[in-house]
């Protein structure tokens, strides 16, 4: 998914290489470090559910673009 553009009617989203990509993790990585940093920002339908079912994102909090989830967690 890096490297293109989900468009939707309300936004264009760029899932630009420069600040997503990097090695890929297992399920239990991703739960792991979820619940170690303040702030977050994910692209993905898997990881944006993972993200919800560790209590870390509320589905209200979750916007739909181009049909991939996209979530955004600042812990305060």
């Amino acid at each position: 998914m890096c490297g293109k553009t989900l468009k939707s009617s309300k936004a264009d989203f760029v899932v630009s290489k420069g600040f997503y990509e990097g090695k890929e993790i297992s399920e239990e990585k991703l739960k792991t470090m979820l619940h170690e940093f303040e702030n977050i920002n994910i692209v993905g339908n898997k990881a944006v559910q993972i993200a919800i079912e560790e209590g870390i994102a509320g589905q209200e909090n979750v916007v739909e673009i181009g049909k991939q989830k996209h979530v955004q967690i600042f812990k305060i």
